[in-house]
């Protein structure tokens, strides 16, 4: 059953529904997968085998279930979010033998589907990062070259699909963490609207600019697992009470992209993009525009100061939400502190790594008293003017068409002392996460001179995800196949 790792997620959901393959197959084909290519990619931390071949049994033995969109569908989950009786340690030390009581809300809703979950998704520690070198626990190989990273921070969970190890996974993205990391696998992933997917159960970085959303083989499986995870949620008080859309059936709203308005931002094609992400951009460009695509340059003009805004806002959030792990009531505590203070201290300086610590104290520096409005009020009011030029610019167009990256997946280690270069490589994804705007990465062609995988993005309205994937879908179909990773 080894042909079945590399099928698309609604085809091996359609042949479970006919009975033409069981479940205990296809998990048993994935599970098969992950033995063969974890000793190289690692993009997996704690596993679910028995269990997900125990669900496995208990569905064949029930009988396909047509009212559950992903019957049977084994897939993986990023390691932020809440698995009940599977460990989440969002990739730190500091929770590594925390078991979840409760499920996140996107996790039920998985399950609700019929999904079986096959293991939690490695990721950069509490999703700070965009290379998944900052696990405590091993970094992610990239599955096209192990040699190379696979972004972050859900690179994990961009690595399982891209590498066969499931159908479908869920990552998070706070600042460009699933289209990044599918840029660099050459998978789909999708960041919905801020408030179109529920946070509940989802271990805090950035609390405004958090969303989850999913990765997988193509914008059909992409649609129809959104399908399944959007909604209204009570116990999330940004949650969105709008109706969710047939994502599904929308697709085929658009047959090709005749008349599509795409806006291309020309701040994303300045100083610091590859050649080879410019030539395959620039592919697209003229793939769309063959296709009836009217292609006009719009202007972001604070896109500038895009990076300096983030930053400052997502470290105030992380510095706030991540001060609950002090060694008290759970996480990692310090053996043999003396006093409340020196538990404090090397409970975090131990259970917390660098990355992390390093963001705690910025975040820190920027919410203290003489420094809030210089700083976090500043960025607070920059984001809003980028909000508006996305909303002014996107009146004028259907979506816009970008780079996701301004380079390929980089090596190993190449980065590991510049912290400042790896949050550069952020600069085209983290806008839309100020503005709460979805955004949609497909692969577009193998780089040059590398030969890794190289992803556009569109960007669309808020809440207007019908759309965004139905110009997705048309436009996936004109793109290059790049075929899969050799591994």
């Amino acid at each position: 059953m080894s042909e079945l790792c590399y099928a698309s997620m609604s085809d091996v959901a359609k042949r479970l529904q006919q009975k033409d393959v069981s479940v205990l197959e296809v998990v048993q084909s994935c599970l098969d997968r992950i033995e063969k290519t974890e000793p190289v990619l690692h993009a997996l931390l704690a596993r679910n085998a028995e269990g997900a071949i125990t669900k496995a049994r208990e569905l064949d033995a029930s009988g396909p279930d047509r009212s559950k969109p992903l019957w049977g569908v084994p897939v993986t989950i990023k390691d932020v979010i809440l698995t009940k009786g599977l460990p989440t340690t969002a990739g730190s030390k500091m929770l590594e033998k925390f078991s979840p009581p409760y499920n996140a809300f996107v996790t039920d809703k998985l399950l609700d589907a019929g999904a079986v979950v096959l293991a939690k998704a490695n990721m950069d520690e509490f999703a700070m990062g965009s290379s998944t070198e900052n696990s405590a626990y091993y970094p992610t190989n990239n599955p096209w070259n192990p040699k190379k990273v696979p972004g972050g921070s859900s690179g994990g969970s961009a690595a399982s699909v891209a590498a066969g190890q499931c159908f479908a996974s869920l990552g998070t993205d706070t600042g460009g963490s699933i289209r990044q990391p599918a840029s660099f696998c050459g998978c789909v992933g999708l960041k919905p609207t801020y408030g179109r997917v529920s946070r509940y159960g989802v271990i805090a970085y950035a609390s405004s600019l958090d969303q989850v959303g999913p990765l997988t083989r193509s914008v059909e499986d992409c649609a129809r697992v959104l399908q399944v995870i959007a909604g209204h949620d009570e116990r999330d008080q940004t949650s969105s009470p709008r109706p969710v859309p047939d994502y599904v059936t929308g697709l085929g709203r658009r047959k090709g992209l005749d008349g599509v308005r795409l806006g291309i931002p020309q701040e994303f094609l300045g100083e610091g993009i590859s050649s080879e992400v410019r030539e395959v951009f620039e592919d697209v460009r003229i793939r769309a525009e063959k296709e009836g695509a009217r292609i006009s340059l719009v202007s972001l003009p604070h896109t500038k100061a895009a990076i300096a805004t983030y930053y400052i806002l997502a470290m105030a959030e992380a510095s706030s939400n991540l001060a609950r792990y002090d060694g008290v009531r759970f996480g990692f505590r310090a053996s043999e502190s003396r006093e409340l203070l020196d538990l404090y201290v090397r409970s975090r300086s131990e259970g917390l790594g660098e990355e992390v610590r390093r963001r705690i104290m910025l975040g820190a520096f920027v919410l203290s008293s003489g420094y809030y409005d210089a700083y976090f009020k500043r960025a607070a009011q920059v984001r809003r003017i980028i909000r508006d030029e996305f909303t002014r610019v996107l009146q004028e167009c259907d979506a816009l068409l970008a780079p996701v990256s301004p380079v390929a997946a980089w090596d190993h280690g190449s980065n590991a002392n510049d912290p400042l270069a790896q949050y550069l490589m952020d600069a085209y994804t983290l806008s839309l996460n100020l503005a709460g705007l979805p955004g949609l990465s497909l692969p577009a062609g193998l780089g040059k001179e590398s030969g890794m995988p190289i992803g556009v993005q569109l960007i669309g309205k808020a809440f207007f995800e019908e759309d965004l994937l139905a110009v997705g879908h048309a436009l996936e179909r004109i793109l290059p196949s790049i075929g899969n990773p050799s591994m």
